[in-house]
């Protein structure tokens, strides 16, 4: 016979329950990428046949300007999403990915945890991002992208406070890890599939740079970026930037 919990056990059980799923649901709040729960973020758009390249922790030397030559190449369009830090000490990237056509986001001033932050520094960090970014291409920011993808209510108040839109992704290419040009190709390939059931476009996280430094080798995100743009080619796939999809 299996004894049953006194009153009191049963409401320390029950509120324990209560208290880790409270939990999971703000942990997916905060840091899924799908997730609305916080607020809205733009995710994809409703055509399976667009796909939006997107490449944070740049501007990079070496990796920024190879992306910029190749995307001319195949006439397709991207959108860059920039740490501040960077953009002060490499303008004229920023202003070549601008002048290119491409959209340029923000992505904080030094690539911190934003569901961390107190209110003041998420307000900083996205201001002094912006305020770069604006130095560099003459025109104001429009797009956020926080770093991690995590998020609190604050960061929705901060970004709606300088009019920015907070962007996510839905498939991912998993290059801030060492892996080949062919498993960032393949990673981005389950993602748009999945995309593809759900009938919707994929918005695809890359990487031009890396949030330790300027410098970082994305030969991999470059390589797997030239094949993505001739399948996308094959396929009839249309890139867009993520403005296409307000």
């Amino acid at each position: 016979m299996v004894p049953s919990l006194s009153p009191l056990h049963a409401t320390l059980a029950a509120t324990a329950a209560v208290a880790v799923t409270a939990g999971l649901t703000l942990t997916y709040a905060a840091l899924s990428p799908g997730s609305q729960l916080f607020g809205h973020t733009l995710i994809a758009g409703a055509d399976p046949n667009e796909v939006a390249l997107t490449y944070d922790d740049g501007p990079n030397d070496v990796a920024t300007d190879a992306l910029l030559d190749l995307l001319a190449r195949h006439n397709a369009r991207a959108s860059f999403f920039m740490i501040g830090r960077f953009v002060r000490q490499r303008p004229e990237i920023v202003r070549r990915v601008h002048d290119a056509g491409h959209l340029v986001g923000n992505h904080t001033q030094t690539h911190p945890w934003l569901s961390f932050l107190s209110s003041r520094a998420i307000r900083e960090e996205l201001r002094a991002c912006n305020q770069a970014l604006e130095d560099a291409i003459g025109a104001p920011v429009h797009y956020l992208r926080p770093p991690h993808g995590a998020r609190r209510p604050m960061v929705f108040r901060a970004a709606e406070e300088l009019g920015l839109k907070i962007v996510q992704w839905n498939a991912m290419g998993y290059d801030w890890q060492p892996i080949s040009p062919d498993r960032i190709v393949t990673n981005v390939t389950r993602g748009r599939e999945r995309a593809r059931r759900h009938r919707i476009s994929a918005n695809i996280l890359l990487h031009d740079g890396h949030q330790q430094g300027i410098g970082a080798d994305r030969s991999s995100t470059v390589q797997a970026t030239a094949t993505l743009l001739d399948r996308f080619a094959h396929e009839n796939i249309r890139t867009v930037t993520v403005d296409a999809w307000t």
